[in-house]
């Protein structure tokens, strides 16, 4: 039996040994607190909650959904647009949902790149944007990140000869891992460069509402000439706390979204649809449940922060997203801090380096667990001397 040569492509599992530890820890029954995760521990809002045990007891949601989605959901989300963004989205042909955003990320590559395309992917990021890259033959070319430019790619630092070879650039603002944030006038000068190359903009943006004192990260859809040249990946995820309920969207260039549309409709069966309609109950109703989340993350950003500076790590204390990315002393390389960390602390974080080399001296620790949970994580780390 022969797999096929694109696995080969497929970087091997960075954090195996790390896993393997947390396992075998677990397994002797050792306490692992893990800020490893992104996975929101506040609970969905019970107003969706109970608007999806209703939708799941009506007949029609029992058989298999149309791939493109409800008709209301699409009008839901273009309403969701102009009234937090001001974006204006025809429903018909600039808006489609997906099963979760991961899933459009990873097949949006199927529709532009073609094999020995170039992909300009942000390093550090979220691993998916360069994985659908090779998985269709497409090479990724990496534009860093760096604390020093406040983690917005440099665009005239990218060679012409990329440039002009690009089908596609990734951006992701709030950003995963590093927090950052970019404002509208970054958005425009993105699509200025797209047009100038003919690049299609993908941009993800699932924490645009998870954000803090009073900051409203902005939409790349408000840039001027954004829906000429990209679109935008979103979710429900972390807006309402469904990362397990799969549903997201694209919105944009309806060339785009069309395409991934096609791709979809010979690759999957839709969403369920009693999941639609939850989704359309928590995009038009109560919004309460956003600030309210928001202020309790706010906090434990607030205590991880003045805890990291207190054991003497730097860190900026981000705007926006579920993340604080705190670099680490020079002598250490992020997964060996990550295993000293754990080992002396039953303490977990994910290394920067598994976001990509420009990741290399820093870790990444997540604000979703407990407060309970956080509350003795901080205890454990200012006990804890890494310079011993």
């Amino acid at each position: 039996m022969q797999l096929a040569r694109r696995l080969d492509k497929l970087p091997p599992y960075l954090f195996v040994d790390i896993a393997k530890k947390i396992a075998d820890k677990r397994a002797k029954g050792e306490d692992v607190i893990s800020f490893a995760i992104g996975d929101p521990d506040l609970s969905t809002p019970t107003y969706i909650i109970e608007h999806m045990c209703q939708a799941a007891h009506n007949p029609i949601n029992h058989h298999y959904p149309e791939s493109i989605g409800l008709p209301e959901l699409h009008v839901a989300i273009a309403e969701w647009y102009k009234k937090r963004f001001g974006v204006l989205l025809n429903p018909e042909n600039e808006v489609l949902p997906l099963i979760g955003s991961k899933e459009g990320i990873g097949h949006i590559a199927l529709c532009m790149i073609n094999p020995g395309d170039i992909a300009l992917v942000p390093n550090p990021g979220y691993p998916v944007y360069s994985i659908g890259t090779l998985l269709v033959g497409g090479e990724p070319y990496f534009m860093p990140l760096k604390e020093e430019n406040d983690y917005l790619p440099d665009f005239e630092k990218i060679p012409e000869k990329i440039c002009n070879q690009a089908k596609l650039m990734w951006l992701n603002y709030p950003n995963n891992p590093t927090g950052a944030c970019a404002d509208i006038e970054f958005f425009e000068r993105a699509v200025d460069f797209a047009k100038k190359y003919d690049i299609a903009i993908c941009h993800d943006a699932p924490y645009t509402e998870v954000a803090f004192d009073d900051y409203q990260p902005p939409s790349f859809m408000e840039a001027p000439g954004a829906k000429d040249i990209g679109v935008e990946f979103h979710s429900l995820s972390k807006t309402y706390n469904m990362t397990g309920w799969r549903i997201g969207m694209i919105v944009g260039n309806k060339k785009l979204v069309e395409a991934l549309f096609r791709i979809k409709s010979n690759l999957d069966s839709g969403i369920p649809q009693a999941i639609q309609e939850a989704a359309i109950k928590a995009l038009t109703g109560p919004q309460d449940s956003i600030k309210q989340q928001n202020n309790i993350l706010q906090r434990r950003r607030n205590k991880l922060t003045d805890a990291l500076h207190e054991i003497g790590l730097k860190v900026t204390i981000p705007k926006a997203s579920f993340y604080i990315w705190a670099k680490i002393p020079h002598e250490y390389t992020s997964i060996d801090f990550t295993k000293k960390l754990l080992d002396e602390t039953n303490i977990a974080v994910t290394p920067g380096i598994g976001y990509g080399n420009e990741g290399e001296g820093y870790i990444r620790i997540s604000m979703t667990l407990a407060d309970e949970r956080l509350e003795e994580g901080i205890r454990r780390l200012l006990k804890w001397n890494w310079r011993k």
